[in-house]
């Protein structure tokens, strides 16, 4: 529960958000809102916020102790020890390996490891996708303690074992000499849930079942599948925020989103968030959070961003509105109720998961000053609104999107979909993708087929059983990735690391798919989506050398001058890779994983296929520093300060959709002594 100081502050909070309400329903789902508390009698709302001072947007100083850095999502630090003229000379300062890792050629499942480290507590905590947790010095990387949750190693619900760390909390106020004042919380594949002493890294015995919580006991469907724990909880005030992961493209019907408010101490469940309707989650399911949220304390609102229901890519089970599916919602922290939603796909048949925590802001627009939220998609689109409201700020229009070919039964489309008019969209999806000839040469003329084979009318073309099937640019892999949008709250600049890649999605009636059915990769390949008319089939275009068939570059660095939405600068992020060989940085890279900004003025990123680590000009863009990690570093960085020095630190764990290069890599960077 939240403490007493805090309470009072939710209170006042609810009155001034009734005023802004009423205009905030219209925008928002037909679900009713649950009954609100009573009103405070005359004079308390005033005694209340006396009592009770805002919290700030952006920490007062400087803060990494969750997966974005801070609640706000921003990925900022104000440190400013390292700059743009110094950051050359950064050095490695230690690293250390976890010894978790596997590259799936053995009996382990290979791993994927995506942790943002976190600093809290003057240490440094690390979550690894073997289900052990590592407390390391910030200065030295020597190991303080470690725990194995003893989990399966089992890739029950995903294609490699995964994780992106760990989460943490503390009391207000600890009370001296007492176990678990300061708790670190740590997820698993079969959905158990650590609290862990934070100093000792003992479970601490008060919260759940000895230390332990069962997510799977509140899974309505677990014939289906479990649920999973791969993303750590978002940890507001003295309340957990858990969402959960499970399988892709498996059911037509399948477990039904929830979002669970849990007790940080006791680990008791609180409210329960459910985005589908009863009706609904008996023939559909998922519209689940399996990213991180954000959260705004001052207003007291958490924010989700919700994924699309199943099966992914056939809707013909779900035809009515789904109206939360594929959103971003706003829930009150302590009641779990819904306060705005606004849904970014209608009748998503894509696989548009929301799939990064809204980053708020605070922004100035025509002279006026808006609390505003950035939510990054995967469709490269940018959504900007009222963070407290919902409502735009730059125009969001409503526009015609292509219909189907007839040859798909049962399926009913929107005729519309949400576009922004600013920021501009970060993937010119209007026209296909023109064939890169360099792949077509060295293919003799394979592009080009398979272009020719494929159906596109522009961005939202419908899946279709014809020829090779819809392209799609971008599909699953994005636009943009979990790892969302940084902004720095001094010179209003957010920056965005987005992937150019093209997909193409056929479907297949049942039995034809039971004969093409030729097995499945990391989010690729064939999928059955049982219990459907059409399994399906997801694949990037690439040719029979591996090298993508469309234009590079492949991925990029975006800067964006929030105050009038217009791009400050872009250019290629990182370098591409293939048979061992480094490509043009001027092609880029795809990118899993996203950046950090500084007050020293600079962006620190990972996310390309070349394993290396960056650091580039947050006013120009321009590549200052790089350095070759282990693998892949596809997480977000950690910005941190001890002892009078700042410290940069990356994960560098790899992920095999980006390519077969696995790690166990922690490497921290500071200037010399």
């Amino acid at each position: 529960m939240f403490s007493n100081t805090n309470t009072p502050r939710l209170l006042a909070r609810r009155q001034r958000l009734m005023r802004p309400l009423a205009l905030s329903v219209t925008l928002l789902t037909p679900l009713p809102l649950l009954a609100q508390p009573a009103p405070p009698a005359d004079g308390e709302e005033q005694a209340s916020e006396a009592a009770a001072p805002p919290i700030p947007l952006v920490p007062e100083g400087a803060v990494w102790d969750s997966f974005h850095g801070q609640l706000n999502a921003q990925k900022y630090s104000p440190l400013d020890q390292i700059t743009a003229d110094n950051v050359n000379e950064l050095e490695k300062a230690w690293e250390f390996h976890t010894g978790d890792v596997s590259d799936g050629s053995g009996d382990t499942a290979a791993t994927v490891w995506s942790a943002t480290p976190v600093f809290a507590n003057d240490t440094l905590y690390i979550g690894t996708p073997m289900y052990r947790v590592f407390a390391l010095d910030p200065a030295t990387g020597e190991q303080r303690w470690q725990f194995d949750t003893q989990s399966s190693q089992e890739a029950l619900t995903q294609p490699a074992l995964k994780s992106r760390g760990v989460a943490y909390w503390e009391a207000d106020e600890p009370v001296e000499g007492e176990a678990c004042q300061k708790i670190v919380y740590f997820g698993t594949m079969d959905a158990q849930l650590f609290a862990l002493d934070a100093d000792s890294g003992e479970l601490c015995e008060g919260f759940a079942d000895g230390g332990v919580l069962n997510i799977n006991d509140w899974n309505d469907k677990p014939e289906n599948w479990p649920l999973s724990l791969l993303q750590p909880p978002t940890v507001v005030g003295d309340r957990l925020i858990l969402g959960w992961a499970g399988k892709d493209w498996e059911e037509s019907v399948a477990p039904a989103g929830t979002v669970f408010g849990i007790d940080a101490q006791t680990g008791e469940r609180e409210w329960t968030f459910e985005a589908l309707t009863p009706e609904m989650r008996e023939k559909s399911g998922t519209a689940n959070v399996w990213t991180h949220m954000s959260a705004d304390e001052e207003l007291g609102l958490v924010y989700l961003p919700v994924a699309s229901p199943s099966p992914n890519f056939w809707g013909g089970n779900r035809t009515e509105e789904v109206p939360l599916a594929t959103s971003t919602t706003a829930l009150d922290i302590e009641t779990g109720e819904v306060v705005w939603s606004r849904q970014w796909v209608h009748h998503d048949i894509w696989d548009y998961d929301i799939n990064a925590a809204p980053t708020l802001m605070d922004i100035t627009v025509d002279g006026e000053e808006i609390p505003a939220l950035m939510q990054a998609t995967k469709m490269g689109f940018l959504f900007v609104v009222n963070r407290e409201t919902g409502e735009d700020v730059w125009p969001i229009e409503e526009r015609e999107v292509p219909g189907g070919d007839g040859n798909v039964e049962g399926e009913v489309y929107s005729p519309t979909q949400p576009f922004p008019t600013l920021p501009a969209p970060l993937l010119d999806q209007s026209e296909k993708p023109k064939v890169w000839a360099l792949a077509d040469a060295a293919s003799f003329g394979q592009c080009s087929r398979l272009w020719d084979d494929l159906w596109y009318e522009g961005m939202y073309t419908p899946p279709t059983t014809q020829g090779e099937g819809t392209l799609a640019y971008p599909d699953s892999a994005g636009g943009v990735q979990w790892g969302g949008v940084a902004f720095d709250p001094v010179s209003q600049t957010a920056v965005v690391n987005t992937s150019h890649i093209v997909q193409y999605v056929k479907l297949f009636e049942r039995e034809a798919y039971e004969e093409a059915d030729s097995g499945s990769g990391n989010e690729s390949g064939f999928s059955p989506q049982e219990g459907a008319p059409y399994g399906m089939r997801l694949e990037v275009a690439l040719n029979w050398l591996g090298m993508p068939c469309w234009e590079p570059p492949f991925g990029e660095l975006v800067a964006i001058d929030m105050t009038t939405g217009e791009v400050k600068w872009r250019g290629p992020v990182g370098a591409s890779q293939q048979y061992g060989f480094f490509m043009p940085e001027s092609w880029g890279s795809p990118t899993i994983g996203g950046p950090a900004v500084t007050a020293g003025g600079l962006i620190f990123i990972g996310a390309s296929m070349d394993a290396k680590v960056r650091a580039y000009s947050l006013e120009t863009g321009e590549q200052l520093w790089s350095d070759q990690a282990q693998a892949p570093v596809v997480a977000n960085p950690a910005v941190y300060e001890y002892e009078g020095r700042q410290y940069v630190a990356f994960v560098a764990g790899g992920n095999t959709i980006l390519k077969d290069h696995v790690g166990d890599q922690v490497v921290v960077y500071a200037l010399p002594e």
